[in-house]
């Protein structure tokens, strides 16, 4: 039931994109052989569980998309009808997933689902029908040889032919279908004698073999050929593997990064020893060995673990109609960047506060029917949630083309919600004041509905992104609409750290920000305002102790400061630290629970004594 589970999400969310193009260009082929096949193959699914309501909805859905791809003109009414029933499977995989069976009503609501389809039959296509050549079913999709279309002449058993006998003796038959070529009728007009086939099928032969096994009736038959989508795809092997399985692998290669850490002070306690200065060195190069072996597994772990973000993009048109449908609005769900690979993790961590988003646009962010009218847009509002890589990040927008955020209302609401003095308010600038509604139990709605002002405001989307490793952001304007985009890591990734003494306490900056590190005498020392600088080769920098930005006592005068000189917003800073440790590869974990939200905490990693140092953001622990 898991892959059944998986697998349909998949389907279900492929359909619901077709569809969505049907809706749009009913004629888009391409859209039309995806959906059939998706529809066609998780039917076939259905089969293997006792949910007969769901096959029998989709095998109507089925039928009625032959019917489609035989001619009939698909209208609007079909497609509606059609994304219903995806909804409906949408909704019960939910239930199945929760509940192990489906709800007690959906036999009924099967029932009134084909009752929408309208109960349309199977019109096989004639070779007339198709005029450019015939296009193979999608069935055949994945297959690789020459594809076979064999239509019996009507007087082919006079004539001494079998075509079954015939289409048996090709060689290398890896698939076949057999058609009515014109509805059956009823059994009292059938005629034994009249051959009624169309026959289908794939050979694995070479083409030159497979055109003599049918020369004898070369004058009904057409071929094709059946390639790969790419280069390599036919020989390509996936393999479903349970995600708690990956997770353990991870867990692993995280560990070993802590581990190896372990053989720099190894092999530095050997020098120490006497006589020890070859064995330390040796421990040195096994150290460098394991140390890119470890870097790779655990960039292939990291590989292994990145999915599709389609089937969480998938869940969300059903929910984005639903919602505008208690709402009374007509919204429009675009989805762009569902190929995008990201973290398992990720993608587990984005439902909720991606729904949330995703609600606030319909609720918030598009206006009322008659409001959109009223501003000279179309009646129906458009949400785009897409997704699309940026380096090591990926950044996954929602934008609607809605009535925007005003920084005035917020900043009245701030007040008068007591989040903020009204003289403070006043002074805020226009995006600082929209960053507002990531404050704890911060609301716009003037009321509570169905699906807002409960008090979960964004700022759950705020520490939900934390969590992940990422930020959110807002982007808005009154009238042009919102942007809330995540930045978000594609995957965990071995940080390279500085490790620092502050006291008695370690902490870890990392290296991809540290530019240089120096000795500062007292003469070298200036002070500037309430603050102290001092000259690097000829630039003022300015001085901070990074114990005093952390909590920890002042150290005693010494003969020459030890500075870590970091690139903060684009300017050069320099850290005062009491010493300069070590330097080491670190899986950093986001910070969570109470520490969740704390400025100037990148994350924490464990050392190989087993003790956790925090990795610090000196930009933001600036004041």
């Amino acid at each position: 039931m898991t892959q059944f589970l998986a697998e349909g999400r998949e389907l279900v969310a492929g359909a619901a994109r077709d569809l969505a193009v049907l809706s749009r260009r009913p004629s888009d082929e391409a859209a039309l052989d995806g959906c059939f096949r998706a529809i066609h193959t998780l039917k076939g699914s259905t089969g293997l569980f006792d949910l007969a309501p769901m096959g029998l909805m989709l095998h109507a859905a089925e039928d009625l998309l032959a019917a489609i791809r035989a001619g009939r003109p698909g209208s609007p009414a079909d497609f509606a009808a059609l994304l219903e029933a995806v909804d409906q499977v949408d909704g019960w995989l939910d239930v199945l997933e929760r509940d192990g069976s489906l709800p007690a009503d959906a036999a009924q609501a099967a029932r009134d689902a084909v009752a929408r389809f309208g109960g349309v039959a199977i019109a096989p296509p004639s070779p007339a029908a198709e005029p450019g050549g015939w296009r193979t079913p999608p069935e055949f999709a994945a297959l690789v040889g020459t594809a076979i279309r064999y239509v019996p002449r009507a007087d082919a058993y006079f004539s001494g032919d079998d075509p079954i006998a015939i289409v048996a003796a090709v060689p290398a038959l890896t698939a076949l279908r057999i058609l009515p070529r014109e509805a059956w009728g009823p059994l009292e007009s059938y005629d034994p004698f009249a051959c009624n086939l169309v026959i289908e099928a794939v050979s694995a032969a070479a083409r030159p073999a497979v055109q003599a096994a049918l020369r004898l009736v070369a004058d009904q038959v057409e071929f094709a050929d059946l390639v790969p989508a790419e280069p390599g795809a036919a020989a390509r092997r996936t393999l479903r593997v349970d995600a708690a399985r990956v997770d353990r692998l991870a867990g692993l290669a995280d560990d070993l990064v802590v581990a190896k850490s372990a053989l720099a002070e190894l092999a530095a306690e050997a020098e120490k020893l006497v006589g020890g200065h070859i064995l330390g060195q040796s421990l040195r190069a096994r150290q460098a060995q394991i140390d890119r072996l470890v870097g790779d597994l655990h960039a292939t772990v990291g590989q292994v673990r990145l999915v599709p973000l389609a089937p969480l993009f998938g869940r969300f048109p059903r929910l984005a109609r639903d919602i505008a449908r208690a709402l009374g609005k007509s919204v429009a769900l675009e989805i762009e960047g569902g190929e995008v690979e990201v973290d398992k993790s990720v993608v587990d961590g984005l439902f909720d506060p991606l729904l949330h988003v995703l609600r606030n646009a319909v609720d918030h962010g598009v206006e009322a029917p008659a409001a959109r009218l009223a501003a000279g847009k179309p009646e129906e509002g458009v949400i785009r949630l897409t997704a699309r890589p940026d380096a090591d990040r990926v950044i996954i927008e929602v934008t609607d083309d809605g009535a925007g955020i005003d920084p005035a209302r917020i900043r009245v609401l701030a007040v008068e919600r007591g989040l903020l003095p009204r003289d403070v308010a006043n002074a805020l600038e226009d995006a600082a004041a929209v960053d507002l509604i990531f404050t704890p139990g911060f609301s716009t709605a003037a009321a509570v509905s169905e699906v807002s002002g409960r008090g979960v405001g964004m700022d759950v989307v705020r520490a939900a992104a934390a969590a992940l490793g990422g930020r959110v952001e807002v982007d808005a304007a009154p009238g042009r609409g919102t942007a809330v985009r995540f930045v978000l890591p594609v995957t965990t990734l071995l940080t390279k750290v500085m490790i620092v003494a502050c006291g008695p306490d370690r902490y870890g900056l990392a290296l991809d920000s540290v530019v240089e590190t120096t000795r500062v005498t007292p003469d070298r020392i200036r002070q500037v305002r309430a603050g102290r600088a001092f000259l690097l080769r000829d630039q003022p920098v300015p001085l901070v102790a990074l114990g005093a930005l952390v909590g920890a006592d002042a150290p005693p005068a010494r003969a020459a400061e030890r500075v870590v000189v970091a690139r903060v917003g684009g300017e050069l800073v320099g850290f005062a630290v009491d010493a300069i440790l070590d330097r080491m590869d670190a899986v950093v974990r986001p910070m969570t629970g109470l520490l969740a939200g704390a400025p100037g905490l990148m994350g924490t990693t464990l050392l190989a004594d087993g003790a956790v140092l925090m990795i610090l953001d000196p930009g933001e622990l600036l004041p």
